[in-house]
């Protein structure tokens, strides 16, 4: 507290009408570094906030010359570490990117440059910023000075009196900063400062984690505070608009039969209910039930025991005997089941013997459909969107090693947090629905193909992918000695024995005695060895072009050929992925445990790797793959002609694109001029520039943009869709596919230039890529479907990107191959044709 105090002591001795002007440090920090492009040092550092944070200093010394007269001031910068507020909210700023590296690097020459240009700068450890810049406003108001706070936080409005107003300096109007003095915080929030504390805990705050109140916005929140004046007030009259609360004591343990036929009767009444389960394992082929829940409405929940373990246990209902009676609805089509990844309680269910039917609501897909970029787990959709804090696990059982499984958590405990999650997941439930109707792209989208996939996945996952483990043995020692083999080379380049796994001794290697150019420093102010920096210093040194091949061929033999053979599933004899349709941004697909969409396939070894899955006695593989997709979508957006009739014509579209860049009859083209086509193709796709272009095909920057310039000029539609879609996204803030999923773009109104250029690039391929998403998933559901109804033994067992993958019986492969290709091909009409290659074989190398 010893700055604060010498700057309290420095300006009580002053006489007259001093002055205070105080500069929010770490809204400026962000600030400098965000609007400014990356900036470094001839050394490789960043400096561009350091630059930035200077230059606002200076910029605002001048606008209030704050040595005139009796002026006094102060840079207030937040202190490391935990504040007094994570100790009341522990979940507080959680949402938070860590703070960028960059960044992290540039602060302590930051705060070294702000005492040489004169400023005090002031830290007060365990409390923020905000709150030192508070405290200083109302000492000085007790001594009759007037203060002018510079920040763009809105938190300070509350802070506005006639003593104290903000200055913002990134928001000008006239060539003058926005200066905020009482009148100006009523015409920006429509609420006076002090009412700025109770608007904001109405509204909340996203970027902080704040819960707000579900559905109150800036607007309802400044509407309630002119019709009631503070938030004790409106709570006062909460019951009368419309503020459901959680009643935890309302929810029911279900020890005896006669509670359970209870339960029973109401949800055989009643149209939906909410279902969730707790189990052994997170795995969901190994996950053994502990108990199961159920929502009817809010607060009317309850929590079935059914394997907790312990001698102060009560007796519970035998599993058995509650599933047998609990089987009719649960496998009722009729009786609609809601609930939060229902993927999951599918598989627990059927490990139990039961296929849950009648699967209608999940609010994880709904979440994922409205709002793509954002956490969709419960905790986080619960006080996002009801304003509530759910029980966490960790409250139940405890952390780390302390940490107890679910089965022991004494019913007193488990009761409130398994029947809250019932309850938590019927109200999301109710409350997307609600949103989705107002959104009916949105809502066919949820319906028509997220929760359907869902269920097709789920059976995907369960039956599983057959591996040969043998053939990866054998590919691991085969590996392995390929890894000598380099180990031995990289240590001959280097004239030294080192460990190629190691990027601390690589590093040494490398920067400290080779002196190879530092391209790029880790957060840790160290030169950087990633896969990036590799590739460049590749081009020009032999070394770091072997440490390349290592680590490709490490990481092949580490994450598939010894790890696939653990991973196979003592029970089934398969792999069982999972899928993951709340991850990605455009709409695709994320597998994991094993990841079966990584597999390279531009190596042999990574080819090698798809030959051990196989199809067992009696079946074969067949690989579905949708060809050239994405470029067919973009043909249908950009409803080019030129692209229109290649497709129309059935041509090679790049041998038709190398004709027009080249300006060579199409029977003329080389395969050179193909190849860069291709790049030229798929790299517009992705936004490349003239620089990544001519850095691809390894030609000069001007030769690169002759080449895109003759591409737009023969393909003027793809120009004008490009500018397009920058618009769009600039002005919503996403994009869209063909059938209406929205493509969230955060960075698309970044002040930091390079950040903003990458979400445009990010915008003109989304709708590609998420249209292509959209229909390959479509495509899953229209053949599982034909699967049923033809009743056939062949299996959909894979999705990767554009590819959908069978095991195939022998007797049924070529009529397979029809349906499957003219699923796929007429599963929507775009403006082309959508063609699919077909391949079948003993294994899926073989097949794709």
């Amino acid at each position: 507290m010893n700055d604060v105090q010498a700057l309290h002591g420095d300006v009580s001795k002053t006489r007259g009408a001093p002055s205070l002007l105080l500069v929010d440090g770490s809204s400026y920090l962000y600030r400098a570094f965000h609007a400014l492009p990356d900036m470094r040092s001839p050394q490789a550092e960043p400096t561009g906030a350091i630059y930035g944070m200077v230059a606002m200093l200076r910029k605002l010394r001048a606008d209030h010359a704050l040595h005139q007269g009796a002026g006094f001031g102060a840079v207030v910068f937040d202190a490391p570490g935990k504040t007094f507020r994570d100790a009341i909210f522990p979940d507080y700023k959680a949402n938070r990117a860590e703070m960028p590296a960059d960044l992290v690097l540039q602060i302590p020459r930051i705060h070294q440059l702000v005492k040489l240009l004169g400023w005090p700068l002031v830290m007060v450890e365990g409390i923020e910023a905000d709150d030192v810049i508070g405290t200083l406003c109302a000492r000085a108001k007790a001594l009759g000075w007037q203060s002018l706070v510079s920040t763009g936080d809105k938190d300070l409005a509350q802070l506005v009196d006639e003593y104290v107003r903000l200055v913002n300096t990134m928001t000008r109007e006239g060539g003058r900063p926005e200066l905020l003095d009482e009148a100006g915080v009523f015409a920006k929030f429509a609420v006076r400062p002090d009412q700025i504390v109770d608007y904001l805990s109405l509204v909340g705050d996203a970027v902080d984690n704040v819960p707000g109140v579900d559905k109150v916005g800036p607007k309802t929140a400044a509407k309630w505070l002119a019709q009631f004046g503070s938030l004790d007030a409106l709570m006062a009259q909460a019951a009368d608009i419309g503020l459901t609360g959680f009643d935890r004591s309302a929810y029911e343990t279900v020890l005896s039969i006669e509670a359970l036929e209870r339960w029973l009767e109401a949800l055989m009444a009643s149209d939906e209910a909410a279902v969730d389960t707790e189990t052994t394992d997170l795995d969901p082929m190994r996950a053994r039930m502990v108990g199961l829940s159920i929502a009817l409405a809010p607060n009317k929940a309850c929590y079935i025991p059914l394997a907790h373990e312990g001698l102060e246990q009560p007796v519970q209902l035998d599993r058995d005997l509650v599933l047998a009676r609990l089987k009719p609805w649960l496998c009722s089509a009729r009786h609609r089941k809601l609930g939060q990844h229902l993927k999951y309680d599918m598989h627990v269910f059927e490990n139990h013997g039961i296929r849950l039917a009648g699967i209608h609501e999940d609010s994880l897909l709904a979440s994922y459909v409205l709002e793509a970029h954002r956490n969709h787990d419960m905790d986080s959709l619960a006080e996002r969107h009801l304003g509530h804090r759910t029980i966490a696990y960790d409250d139940v059982t405890g952390k780390g090693a302390a940490r107890i499984p679910f089965a022991q958590v004494p019913l007193e405990r488990a009761t409130p947090y398994a029947a809250e999650d019932a309850d938590v997941s019927y109200r999301l439930c109710h409350y997307f629905r609600r949103r989705l109707s107002a959104e009916a792209p949105l809502e066919r989208i949820y319906r028509e193909i997220e929760v359907p996939v869902m269920q097709v996945l789920q059976g995907i996952e369960r039956h599983g992918v057959l591996v040969d483990p043998q053939k990866l043995l054998a590919q691991s020692e085969a590996l392995q000695v390929q890894l000598a083999e380099l180990e031995e080379q990289a240590q001959t380049a280097a004239q030294r024995r080192f460990n190629l796994g190691s990027p601390k001794q690589l590093g040494a290697l490398l920067f400290d005695e080779l002196k190879l150019p530092v391209l790029k420093k880790t957060a840790s102010g160290a030169p950087s060895t990633d896969e990036e920096v590799l590739a460049k210093l590749a081009e020009d040194y032999p070394l770091p072009r072997i440490v390349l091949q290592w680590r490709g061929l490490a990481k092949l033999k580490s994450t598939y050929t010894d790890k696939l053979p653990k991973m196979i599933d003592p029970g089934t004899g398969r792999v069982h992925t999972s899928y993951s349709q709340a991850v990605a941004v455009t709409g695709r697909l994320a597998s994991t445990d094993p990841n079966l969409q990584n597999i390279p396939i531009r190596t042999p070894e990574g080819r090698r790797i798809r030959e051990a899955f196989i199809a067992p006695a009696g079946f074969r593989l067949l690989s579905a793959d949708y060809s050239q997709i994405e470029l067919r979508i973009m043909a249908h957006i950009s409803a080019d002609p030129g692209l229109l009739s290649a497709f129309a014509k059935g041509e090679d579209v790049h041998r038709a694109t190398a004709a027009e860049v080249f300006g060579v009859p199409l029977s003329e083209v080389s395969a050179e001029q193909r190849r860069y086509a291709k790049v030229i193709n798929f790299g517009l796709i992705y936004g490349m520039s003239a620089f990544g272009l001519a850095a691809n095909l390894n030609i000069d920057r001007q030769q690169a943009k002759h080449y895109i310039d003759r591409y737009f000029s023969r393909y003027p539609g793809v120009l004008e869709y490009m500018e397009r879609t920058r618009q769009e996204a600039r002005a919503c803030g996403y994009v869209q596919t063909v059938f209406g999923r929205r493509l969230w773009l955060a960075e698309i109104q970044s002040p930091n230039g390079p950040r903003r250029q990458a979400a445009e690039r990010a915008a003109i391929n989304a709708p590609m890529q998420g249209t292509a998403a959209d229909l390959i998933k479509m495509a899953m559901i229209r053949v599982d479907a034909l699967l049923r109804e033809q009743a056939m033994q062949s299996r959909m067992i894979m999705q990767v990107h554009d590819e959908l993958v069978f095991e195939v019986a022998e007797a049924e492969v070529d009529a397979l191959t029809t349906w499957v290709r003219k699923a796929m091909r007429e599963v929507a009409q775009l403006a082309v044709p959508l063609e699919v290659d077909i391949g079948v074989g003993a294994n899926w190398d073989e097949a794709h």
